[in-house]
């Protein structure tokens, strides 16, 4: 099985439009040190012919130019894409979309929870339905990821429930969202036989079936969103913390460095961090303590084989 980080940033990208951030300052002007990194995703393929993305981030169409797999080969008209899972509805997993919308077929995967958003919103039937189906994906239970015309890809998905929240646009003004366990926000796990990725870019708090689940893994792509739980406020950025957010951060005795020292993963890998995160800069303490922890930091076009 062959992945390719197709972006590693979480909302906003690095550096993100709008900020005028330390960090983002050095991404803007070339620091090698702060790479650039479009919105989260992956492409994951068995026989390097099929790929299947894991998300659509807004950046969806820059990803695929800057990923020679996902190009067209053949005619005036084709795409290696067979289809996209969604691990939520968030606008950095949904809005990619839209990119896609060129009547080429593939297959939709996700929750119904997921789908109904989808289907709630007029602006994605410019995915035409006689062309892209949409595959409602129960929790928990393995099935096989098919071309669009139905040809066996040699991979298996299995989406299970992580502990998070509602899409921030679909909050309800009075009062904050509780963290929830449901189809709303899930994790990815894609198998060719034995081998196993586990996609999990969003994730409110470790419980004891999701760390049982990952005990001992081969590959987990994780959450690594915030380095601090008050990291936003404490810069000045907004005033949400990542619990709040749905987000575990890094740091701290309930953190993810702490949560999987137990686990025995076997190849750890952070992915959707936010620009605010140092982790995102080389040469950062920060960085170094993740890496000591066993910890790697994703980058677009990081190439992954199992």
């Amino acid at each position: 099985m062959k992945a390719v980080v197709l972006g590693a940033a979480a909302g906003g990208g690095f550096p993100q439009w709008n900020s005028h951030a330390p960090a983002c300052l050095r991404a803007r002007r070339g620091d090698p040190a702060a790479r650039p990194r479009t919105q989260a995703g992956l492409a994951v393929s068995r026989d390097g012919e099929h790929w299947f993305l894991l998300n659509a981030a807004p950046d969806l169409r820059q990803q695929i130019e800057n990923t020679p797999v996902l190009h067209p080969r053949t005619g005036l008209r084709s795409s290696p894409i067979a289809g996209v899972v969604l691990c939520g509805a968030d606008v950095d997993a949904i809005a990619g979309l839209l990119t896609l919308r060129e009547r080429q077929a593939f297959v939709i995967y996700a929750t119904a929870e997921v789908l109904r958003v989808l289907d709630l919103n007029p602006i994605f039937e410019v995915l035409a339905r006689d062309v892209v189906e949409r595959r409602a994906v129960p929790l928990e239970r393995p099935l096989p990821l098919t071309t669009p015309t139905g040809e066996n890809s040699g991979l298996t998905l299995e989406l299970f429930p992580v502990p998070g929240k509602l899409p921030l646009y679909l909050e309800s003004a009075d009062r904050p969202p509780p963290i929830v366990l449901g189809e709303g926000t899930v994790g990815a796990a894609i198998r060719e036989g034995t081998r196993c990725l586990y996609f999990i870019p969003g994730c409110a708090e470790m419980t004891p079936a999701l760390a049982s689940r990952l005990r001992g893994a081969e590959l987990v792509f994780f959450d690594g969103t915030l380095w601090r739980d008050d990291e936003m406020i404490r810069a000045d950025l907004g005033n949400k913390t990542g619990k709040r957010m749905g987000h575990m951060s890094l740091s701290g005795p309930d953190g993810t460095l702490a949560a999987f020292a137990p686990l025995g993963v076997q190849r750890k890998i952070l992915i959707h961090i936010n620009n605010s995160n140092p982790v995102l800069l080389d040469d950062s303490p920060e960085r170094a303590q993740a890496e000591a922890a066993g910890w790697e930091v994703a980058w677009d076009g990081m190439e992954v084989t199992l």
